[in-house]
This record gives C-alpha cells, sequence and structure tokens, in this order.
C-alpha cells in the first residue's frame, strides 16, 4: 500500500477574486492561499545598512545638521494632521481666502457651535496675528447673532465666551458678556460667578469684581468657601485689610471656617503686594481663629519680612519655629543670614551658620556669598578668605560673587600679592579667570565709582599679562565717566600696540571720548570701522557723534546718522524720534505745530539740544524757507525754549548749512552738464592771475 500524503495546510484565504466594496479593494487569490510561500526561489534583497554609530565619539555639544525647511503647502498639512476635523476645516478656510472677509465669513457660519477649546485649537496654530485676532473677536458675537435669528443663548453658552476671555486674561471682555448675560435675563450660577469674579479680580479690577458679588446678593444666592477666598484675595491685593476682616467674618457665619491654607493665600497676596503689616495683623487673625500655622506659612513669613528688613520680627517667628520643632529649610536659613548681613549683625548672622550647621545642615554658596560680603565690608578679610576655602573643600564651586568681595577689599587696601594669589587659585577651580576680571572692573567703575583704583590695579596687573579687550573697554569707559579723556585715548593707542583687536564696544567708546577733545573726523573714521566689521555702535556713541556734527555743522551727515541708529538698534533715543517727527512736520506743518511738538519734548522732560534744533534747520532747509526758520527760532524764545544766546549760535549754523546746501546744488549741476573740470581749470587759472599780479 503506498504511503499516504500528508494533507495540504488549510487555505486561509478563498482562492480566486473577492467581491470588492467600499473599503477593500480588489484582492486576486493564489498568493496567499496558505501560510507556505508558493515560490521559495525568490531573491531576497538586502536592506541598506549603514556604518553602525559609535557611541564612544558621541558629542551631545555637536548640533544636528539643519533640517530642510518645509515649503508652506507642506508646512499646512503637518499641522493640519495633528487638528480636529472642524478645526482642519477653520485652518484650510484661513489658507484659501488670506484674508478676512465675507467668504470667510460664510464658511464659518456653517459651524453649529463653537467651543473654546476649538478657538484655542485654532489660534495655537494659527501664525497671523491678524487672521487670529478677528476669529477671537468673532467667536465672541456668536450671541449677537444668535439673538439676531430668533435663538435666544443659554447659560452653557455665556460660560463658553466668559472661560475663553479669563484664560486669556481679559476682564474687561469678561464683564461685557456678563452685561450680556444680565440682557437676556440669564442668573449665572454660582461657579459661574466666582468665575467672573476670579477673572476680574485677577486682571485688576477690584470695583467690577464688587459689582457682580452686589448682584450675586440680589439674586439671593449662597456663597461658597471659593467665593469668600476670591473676595479675600482681591481685597488683600489692594491693600483693603478692614474689608477683608468683615469678609472672614462673614465666613465664619456661614460656617465656612478659614483654614491655614486659606490664611497662607492671603499672606502670600500681601506679601506680593509689599503690604508687611496687612501679614502680620492676618498672622494674629489666624492665632486668635484658632488655627495653628504650618511650616509652610512660617517659612512664607519669615522669608517675607526678612526681604523686607524685618529681621527682628523674622527672628522671633524664626525662634518659634524652632520651638514648635518644625523642620525648617534651609530658604528660611538662607534669608535670616542674608538680612542679618545687610543690617552689619555679623556676630548674629556667624551664630545662625553655626546653629545651622550643628542641625545638620549645609550651607550653600548664596549663605557663603552673603556672609563674605558682609565680612569684607567689616575689613575682616582673614574670616572672608577662610570661608572661601570652606567653600573650595566642600566643593560648591565658588563664582564671581564669592570673591568679588575679596577681590575688591584687596584692591582697596592695596594688597596687589593676595590679589593674584586669589587670582590663582581662581583658574585652579577652572574659572575664566579674565571674564571675572572684565565684572570686577567693572563692579569698580559702574557700581563702586573707583576709577583711579581701577586704573591702578589694571596697570599692576598688565605686567602680569592680566589683560585682555574687554577688560581695556571697562577702563576706558571708566576713565571717559570722569572726564579723562587724554589718558583714555591713550589706552586706545597702548591696546592697538599690542596682540589685540579693538571691537565695536572699543570703538564706541573712544568715540565719546574723540567727540568730547573736538576730532570729529577721527570719531567719524572709527565709526566707520565700526560698520566696516558689521557691528552697531552703541547708543551713546550715536548720541555724542549726531551732537558733535551739528555743532560742527555737519548737519546733514548728522541726520543721516539719526536714521541709521533708529534702524539698527530697537529702542533709539526719544530726541532721535523726535527729529524724525519734526522732519515730517517740516513737509507739511507750520511754525506753531512745532511749538506743539517741542512743549510736549518740554512734558516728557527732554531737553531741547542741538540734535532737535539742527533737524528744524535741515527741514526748513529742505522743504520751507529761511524765513520760516526763523520764525520758529523766533517762537521759541518766546516760550523760553531757547535762550538768546542759543539762538545767534542757530541762526549762525542755519546760515551756514544754507550756503553749503547751495553750494552742494551748484556743483551737482556742474556735474550733470559736464562742466566741472572747465569751472575747476577757471577757479585755477584765477589763481595764478592773482599770484601774479601780487
Amino acid at each position: 500500500m503506498p504511503p499516504q500524503q500528508p494533507a495540504l495546510p488549510k487555505p486561509y484565504f478563498f482562492y480566486g477574486h473577492r467581491r470588492p466594496s467600499q473599503n477593500r479593494p480588489v484582492v486576486r487569490g493564489g498568493f496567499f492561499s496558505n501560510r507556505q510561500t508558493l515560490n521559495p526561489d525568490l531573491p531576497v534583497v538586502p536592506l541598506p545598512v549603514g556604518p553602525v554609530p559609535d557611541l564612544h565619539k558621541w558629542d551631545p555639544d555637536c548640533p544636528s545638521p539643519p533640517e530642510p525647511t518645509p515649503s508652506p503647502s507642506e508646512a499646512f498639512f503637518a499641522i493640519a494632521r495633528r487638528l480636529s476635523p472642524v478645526a482642519r476645516f477653520i485652518v484650510d478656510s484661513f489658507r484659501r481666502n488670506q484674508k478676512w472677509g465675507p467668504l470667510l465669513i460664510a464658511d464659518l457660519n456653517k459651524l453649529r457651535r463653537v467651543t473654546p477649546a476649538l478657538v484655542a485649537e485654532v489660534l495655537k496654530v494659527e501664525s497671523n496675528p491678524v487672521m487670529a485676532s478677528k476669529f477671537f473677536q468673532w467667536a465672541d458675537e456668536i450671541v449677537e447673532l444668535m439673538r439676531l435669528q430668533g435663538k435666544p443663548p443659554s447659560e452653557k453658552q455665556f460660560e463658553i465666551l466668559i472661560r475663553m476671555h479669563s484664560d486669556a486674561n481679559r476682564g474687561l471682555r469678561v464683564f461685557y458678556v456678563y452685561e450680556k448675560m444680565k440682557k437676556f435675563g440669564i442668573v449665572p450660577r454660582v461657579f459661574l460667578f466666582n468665575r467672573i469674579m476670579d477673572a476680574l479680580i485677577k486682571t485688576n479690577h477690584l470695583d467690577l469684581a464688587l459689582s457682580v458679588y452686589d448682584d450675586f446678593k440680589k439674586n439671593s444666592l449662597r456663597e461658597e468657601s471659593v467665593t469668600y477666598m476670591i473676595l479675600v484675595k482681591g481685597l488683600c491685593k489692594a491693600g483693603r485689610i478692614d474689608d477683608v476682616f468683615e469678609v472672614l467674618e462673614k465666613m465664619r457665619s456661614n460656617l465656612c471656617k478659614p483654614d491655614v491654607f486659606a490664611y497662607t493665600a492671603m499672606i502670600r497676596v500681601l506679601i506680593a503686594a509689599g503690604n508687611l503689616v496687612g501679614c502680620l495683623r492676618v498672622w494674629r487673625e489666624m492665632v486668635q481663629d484658632g488655627v495653628k500655622p504650618d511650616v509652610m506659612a512660617y517659612t512664607t513669613l519669615v522669608t517675607a519680612l526678612c526681604q523686607g528688613n524685618e529681621v527682628d520680627n523674622g527672628f522671633k517667628f524664626f525662634k518659634e519655629m524652632k520651638e514648635k520643632g518644625f523642620l525648617i529649610d534651609r530658604a528660611v536659613y538662607a534669608s535670616l543670614i542674608d538680612s542679618l548681613v545687610a543690617n552689619k549683625r555679623l556676630g548674629q548672622a556667624c551664630d545662625l551658620l553655626k546653629d545651622m550647621t550643628v542641625e545638620g545642615y549645609r550651607a550653600d554658596l548664596s549663605i557663603y556669598n552673603s556672609l563674605m560680603r558682609g565680612l569684607c565690608s567689616d575689613n575682616k578679610l582673614e574670616k572672608a578668605y577662610k570661608l572661601f576655602k570652606i567653600t573650595v573643600k566642600e566643593g560648591l564651586a565658588p563664582e564671581f560673587e564669592t570673591v568679588n568681595p575679596l577681590l575688591v577689599s584687596y584692591a582697596e587696601h592695596g594688597r596687589m600679592n593676595d590679589f593674584i594669589g586669589l587670582l590663582d587659585q581662581m583658574a585652579k577651580l577652572g574659572r575664566n579667570v579674565m571674564d571675572d576680571l572684565a565684572k570686577f572692573f567693572y563692579f569698580m567703575v559702574e557700581k563702586r565709582q573707583r576709577e583711579w583704583k581701577a586704573l591702578e590695579v589694571f596697570q599692576e596687573l598688565k605686567g602680569k599679562g592680566y589683560y585682555t579687550v574687554s577688560i581695556y573697554n571697562v577702563v576706558i569707559s571708566g576713565l571717559h565717566k570722569i572726564g579723562e579723556v587724554t589718558k583714555a585715548l591713550t589706552l586706545f593707542e597702548e591696546l592697538k600696540g599690542l596682540d589685540l583687536k579693538p571691537d565695536s564696544c572699543t570703538y564706541s567708546n573712544v568715540i565719546l571720548c574723540l567727540v568730547d577733545s573736538g576730532d570729529i573726523k577721527e570719531a567719524c573714521s572709527c565709526y566707520n570701522k565700526i560698520k566696516e566689521m558689521a557691528g552697531i555702535p552703541s547708543i551713546p556713541a550715536y548720541r555724542s557723534l549726531v551732537r558733535g556734527l551739528c555743532m560742527a555743522g555737519e548737519i546733514k551727515p548728522a541726520i543721516m546718522l539719526v536714521r541709521d541708529c533708529l534702524g539698527n538698534v530697537t529702542m533709539g533715543p526719544i530726541e532721535f524720534k523726535y527729529t524724525l517727527t519734526i522732519l515730517h512736520f517740516c513737509k507739511v506743518g507750520v511754525a506753531e505745530k512745532f511749538i506743539e511738538v517741542l512743549e510736549e519734548m518740554v512734558e516728557q522732560g527732554i531737553e531741547i539740544d542741538v540734535t532737535i534744533c539742527c533737524s528744524i534747520i535741515y527741514g526748513f532747509s529742505k522743504y520751507r524757507t529761511l524765513e520760516e526758520a526763523r520764525k520758529v527760532f523766533s517762537l521759541m524764545k518766546e516760550r523760553k525754549l531757547l535762550t538768546e544766546a542759543n539762538a545767534i549760535v542757530y541762526d549762525d549754523l542755519l546760515v551756514e548749512h544754507l550756503k553749503k546746501t547751495t553750494a552742494g546744488l551748484v556743483l551737482s549741476a556742474l556735474k550733470f552738464h559736464g562742466l566741472e573740470s572747465k569751472w575747476r581749470k577757471s577757479i585755477g587759472d584765477s589763481k595764478e592771475q592773482c599770484g601774479s599780479e601780487s
């Protein structure tokens, strides 16, 4: 009997054509008849394998190559995939219409309902601020559209708008929606009343919130604990402590006694408003109410009292914390030590540090910084240096704020060996000594007004190789501030002779010195060097150079510098902005209008200096007449905006500028007609003739 063949596996799919449907394409059988491959000899194409990355050579600081920027359509579809269908419809309508108009509004009117989540979803992805604001406003007008269509809105729909505006911190808009609710005769629930009052208080509209609370009472609604806390926070923020206690009394009568969390919240609001007296009153009220403060309440109060220079009260509450056995946070110790040091009570501060270490705490770097600052100000440099060594021993990585008091004290006492030794220790700890030295000199020049001492220390350090461009910049700026322009320019020449390259900050400082010394041409050369290195001069350099050019009669270059400054910096000088305003009014305005602008400047405390007066000269010379410019200066004298002496100076500048303008126009006409060479030749012949006659 022949052996039986093993049965073939049962096919899993119908061997043949499958009937197509809407969701299934046509599938032809044969290849999926069973689990066995019908043609096992088909070649297997291997996947491309790249080089195996070596994790040991991976550098986290090495930036990845930039990805290609997608096209606008690709970016839109990438965003649209993450949106809900309705939000995708709205964003697509924005993309198709490109601007707010009837076609876009017609698309939006097809929507049956607009939820705050939908509005937020659209606003998160819409990059056009105009379209986003218009859509936000349209969502606010849905209520009126419903009323016009005979479908009065419900409280739930108003709640959607209130939530949307309160999340965007638009308190006045929340109150506007609330007024709409009253117009439709809808009384909000207690929850919605709380939401309205909270939004108004957060946006500093306490009076409106209290008016909403009056409506709350008129509708015979019963307050919740949340209602009282919203009112209490608003009253604390406004400093109305007596009204706070009235609200607390209402809470007790309504069996809503405030707990420790409520009192702590009130104290925090008062601290944010800077009302320490109110904090202590609320604290006493909490104790009288039988509420036991917890460690968070104590920590909040002690920290606030120390920051408000109430160290005695802070120390009293600190002792209460210790008596009650609370786990005291290290921030409390830091606040007390810093306040004691500020009040020159170094003994108590050091005792508190010892107490802290006995309790098992480890002082952080801010505590050591505060103590070292106090010891150095009290000329106890040896103790301060011991603290510095302790910070190194404990591995706290001293910062510039740690060593700066020691550096300043060593410099003021002439202990340069100790100064340089401390620099060497900082270098061993991995600090960038040159950057720290630049900060030190800035502190000496700007904060402590020790310009001469800074120069003396710098002269000592240069011989040791401690110098950089940044340090030169700080010292040059300090010398200019005290009027030592010659010494500052000497340092600049010394800098150019070293292996250092001046930067834009260097040239900006030198421009100030050169203008003060009267060398406008060299100052302009420094400005050109800044532009060559693609830099931007400082605002003081712009101001100084513009004034110097105006005083030298170079008004047109000065106006060009004004425009260059406003085009390059974010917050340009206000007098430069008024300069452009004056030039604009020169085209269309009259003399009286200029006086209004100048009086507005005086009201804002802006000096009417040479820049403003030269802008008047430039504008009237270009767009108006000489007589009108003199009329403006005459009116300025009558209004006490210009002295008699300055009026004479500016009149001379006006005449000189008109001569230069006229000469420039004549020369341009000669160039245009090709007569410049003949004109120059005739001038040369006339000079030769005059020489022969003489």
